[in-house]
């Protein structure tokens, strides 16, 4: 039986809509980068003190980007056997291309 607060499944109904991250099987604490990520903002450009709504969005989106780029190390590294530190750089330099 299927419980749809236990995380995403892979055999999603296409009218189904999207449930947020904080959702998935692993639960994270939200919040965590919250203060690097206002000093980062801040740092480029934004307001001392922005939105919580968008540090928020901010979080999810870069917090999904890792996950995703440690996936593919993984993949990578499945290969060889081990995840090394160039695996990663190998996927960074060949997102920046």
């Amino acid at each position: 039986m299927h419980n749809p607060s236990s995380g995403k499944g892979k055999a999603g109904g296409a009218g189904q809509s999207q449930q947020p991250s904080d959702s998935s099987s692993l639960k994270r604490k939200r919040g965590v980068f919250q203060k690097d990520l206002q000093h980062m903002m801040y740092g480029f450009g934004d307001d001392p003190n922005p939105l919580p709504e968008t540090v928020a969005l901010v979080e999810d989106i870069v917090v999904e980007y890792i996950t995703d780029l440690v996936h593919k190390a993984q993949d990578v590294a499945t290969k060889r056997g081990k995840l090394l530190t160039e695996d990663f750089l190998y996927l960074i330099r060949k997102l920046l291309k």
